[in-house]
């Protein structure tokens, strides 16, 4: 009996905010078989799907590092797989994997749109190959370790530091041994990044004494900035920088849903106060992979790096709402998906 694959495909472009039941739309095909593989390709059915804030600039036509995803097809995004099937010899049927599998149930990968767990050094749980061990916490630690380049008793600044990439890059400064100050938008989140994570002082940006709390917690100003939202935020860090700071352009995540991005007022800070400010994509990276992580894992294992996951259960039903939430800041962590429990029993295609 045929077994249908849902998949999720990109409807029309938004302008503004994704429109749930709008931007994107349900799509139902017969899903493939082990019959339907060539040599060096693997049948996988997605247990775990990343929601990243980087989805929101794929739906843009505009030049980026990556094509946009076009019209009428399956959304781009990262899973967590269980092999089905096998043809190829990096891994066999019940090996987990890490894959560009989009947003669908069932997927065919080729041997380089996949990553083996073999290559994610002490693993434990899965969801590490999207979270700490994946490109999320990969993102972190080219950023804070290659370009940040934190020191010992600096001031160091992370905003959204309560997402996946923020709190782990806040955790590896701390590992340098720098001061931490940690921006977030909820007394809960500020409340997690102090008392769990470590971080040395954690804001709420949406206090009405924000500028000045940023200032009392950053006297000697700000050595390093890594920036994961943009915005009035940037701008604020760009008026507390110290000369010859490092800014960390991560992402920009306050203005990806608006048709009409504010730039910094505050720009010629960079001049004044000599700033570098780079902007970085992980993928650009990709030689990096290994020893981070192995740096990662280690860290991780010794206790000095932890780690949390947001997941919404429901399926690839939830995930046009969940990417929504995502640039809302209602997650804590990583934002996943849970495609299927992975303690239910694999699939029969």
């Amino acid at each position: 009996m045929t077994v249908n694959n849902l998949s999720i495909v990109l409807a029309e472009r938004p302008t503004d905010d994704i429109v749930p039941g709008t931007t994107f739309a349900q799509k139902i095909t017969p899903a493939p078989t082990p019959a339907d593989l060539k040599d060096g390709e693997i049948l996988v059915e997605a247990l775990y799907l990343s929601l990243d804030p980087a989805m929101r600039g794929w739906l843009q036509d505009t030049r980026s590092y990556l094509p946009p995803v076009q019209i009428g097809e399956v959304m781009r995004g990262a899973s967590i797989c269980r092999v089905l099937a096998s043809k190829s010899k990096q891994a066999a049927a019940g090996d987990f994997v890490c894959g560009f599998t989009g947003w669908t149930q069932y997927a065919i990968l080729r041997e380089g749109s996949f990553e083996p767990s073999s290559n994610y050094p002490g693993l434990r749980d899965p969801k590490d190959m999207l979270s700490v061990l994946g490109m999320t916490g990969i993102t972190a630690w080219v950023g804070m370790t290659k370009i940040g380049e934190p020191k010992a008793g600096e001031t160091v600044v992370v905003s959204g530091a309560a997402g996946a990439t923020g709190s782990v890059a806040g955790q590896i400064a701390k590992l340098k041994g720098a001061r931490v100050v940690g921006l977030a938008g909820s007394d809960a989140k500020c409340k997690w990044l102090v008392e769990e994570l470590g971080f040395d002082v954690a804001i709420n940006y949406k206090d009405a004494d924000f500028k000045q709390k940023l200032a009392e917690a950053t006297p000697n100003y700000i050595d390093v900035y890594f920036d994961n939202v943009g915005g009035e935020i940037l701008n604020a860090c760009l008026a507390r920088a110290k000369e010859h700071a490092r800014f960390v352009m991560c992402g920009g995540i306050s203005q990806y849903n608006t048709s009409k991005p504010q730039g910094p007022s505050n720009i010629t800070k960079i001049i004044t106060m000599r700033i570098k400010m780079q902007g970085f994509i992980v993928f650009d990276h990709i030689k990096d992979y290994p020893k981070a992580r192995q740096e990662l894992s280690q860290w991780m294992a010794e206790g000095k790096i932890k780690k949390t996951e947001h997941i919404l259960k429901g399926g690839l039903q939830v995930a046009e709402q969940g990417l929504v939430g995502l640039y809302k800041g209602t997650n804590t962590g990583k934002l996943l998906v849970e495609v299927k429990n992975p303690d239910e029993p694999p699939s029969k295609l």
